[in-house]
């Protein structure tokens, strides 16, 4: 049964929503980098930490079994999260960016000159920068799938991309700068039509989509802990069973190994082979806090406040003179990039900053992008459950005042 979607209730468990900065109430819109973190999920390390800590897998003793049942059974709730089919396909990462580092690293035995690997413009730097390792280490060819006009990919574009030197699609499910929602499971098909694998970068979807990836079909997909309501240095990618046993290890050490001898080593099965050493293990107990966290609620509840929220927010951003919205693709997420005529984002962050309100602004590690829009960096709000229209009110009152002061 699913827990009833109280705002105010909500946001009673995220104490740092409390606090006043520069003398103002905190408005925090800064949900695409990082979310905040409930009360739920820093008890979980915390009481872990208190009364059942010690290393996994490799004790015996009591603490040893309470630490490691706990660890694994935050890897069955990713695993149930993302409807993936074994825990086993669960391989925990620091986040985001590491469990990407991870495939490049794994696939690097298959990748000849003049291999290709299609990406789309609007990727984040960590689905941009393993690629360009392999290109120049290994000579592989990337090719860029552009967007339309409202921030949509280009499907067409896409189809013509992918071809038989294709070794890898590697797409985020939804932009951290734009908001757009990627058709993940028709990506798929697309790969799959020429043999090539895919990864789906479900960073930013994670906490606003329903996940399965095993509709979606896809290879590889990523996941990361800290815009879901849980801790940093944790994440998570769901591998395909044939797919994760292709991939080389991507570190040695503990645990990843089988046998160990002068000269032989051979190899752990999966998850274990892709986690060397001591992993995060406070860290991923948080994550599976998180979501469970997250999951007792009505999420039709959640997402319709979510889209209340944009809605707002974009209705009133463009009513103002000299805004230019980035990203007005259909059923698009939470996230609001925008540029004002004549102003510099960071400008205008520091200004909002000010009055309490926390957005970000830079290129958002997507410099592709930005060269596609035609600017250098843009300014971003985007929204959580836990913030409200009167903040958004409070978001408008302190722009229109930056934009007084600055023009």
């Amino acid at each position: 049964m699913s827990r009833a979607f109280d705002l105010n209730a909500v946001r009673a468990e995220f104490p740092i929503l409390g606090r006043e900065v520069n003398g103002r109430p905190l408005v925090y819109l800064d949900n695409a980098a990082s979310a905040q973190t409930p009360d739920a999920v820093l008890d979980s390390m915390s009481n872990q930490a208190r009364t059942a800590y010690a290393n996994v897998h490799r004790g015996l003793h009591t603490l040893a079994n309470e630490t490691t049942e706990a660890y694994e059974g935050a890897r069955g709730k990713v695993r149930q999260f993302l409807s993936a089919e074994s825990d086993e396909n669960i391989i925990f990462t620091k986040g985001g960016t590491e469990a990407m580092n991870l495939v490049a690293n794994g696939i690097v035995d298959m990748i000849e000159p003049g291999d290709e690997i299609v990406l789309s413009v609007m990727e984040h730097h960590s689905n941009i920068v393993p690629w360009h390792f392999l290109r120049e280490r290994h000579g592989a060819v990337l090719k860029w799938v552009p967007v339309l006009e409202d921030g949509s990919l280009d499907m067409d574009a896409l189809q013509a991309a992918v071809g038989p030197k294709t070794k890898l699609v590697s797409l985020t499910h939804m932009s951290n700068v734009l908001g757009t929602k990627v058709d993940a499971k028709r990506a798929t098909e697309i790969a799959h039509a020429v043999g090539a694998y895919i990864l789906i970068d479900g960073c930013q979807s994670g906490v606003h989509l329903d996940i399965d990836v095993q509709d979606i079909g896809c290879d590889f997909y990523v996941l990361t802990g800290h815009k879901i309501y849980g801790p940093t240095g944790i994440g998570a990618l769901y591998g395909r069973a044939g797919a994760l046993e292709a991939l080389r290890p991507y570190q040695g050490g503990g645990e990843m190994i089988e046998i160990v001898e002068q000269d032989r080593v051979t190899y752990n099965v999966p998850p274990h082979k892709f986690e060397a050493g001591t992993p995060p293990i406070l860290q991923a107990i948080g994550f599976g806090a998180a979501i469970d966290w997250l999951s007792a609620f009505d999420m039709d509840a959640v997402r319709a406040h979510e889209s209340t929220l944009l809605e707002k927010a974009t209705t009133e951003l463009s009513a103002i003179n000299g805004i230019r919205l980035h990203g007005t693709a259909p059923g698009k997420g939470p996230v609001i990039s925008f540029s004002v005529e004549g102003v510099h984002p960071h400008d205008i962050a520091q200004l909002l900053d000010r009055y309490g309100v926390a957005i970000r602004a830079g290129h958002h590690c997507a410099q592709p992008l930005m060269t596609h829009l035609g600017v250098s960096a843009t300014a971003r709000a985007s929204f959580a459950l836990y913030n409200t229209e009167q903040e958004v009110d409070v978001f408008i009152e302190a722009l229109n005042k930056a934009r007084g002061m600055l023009l």
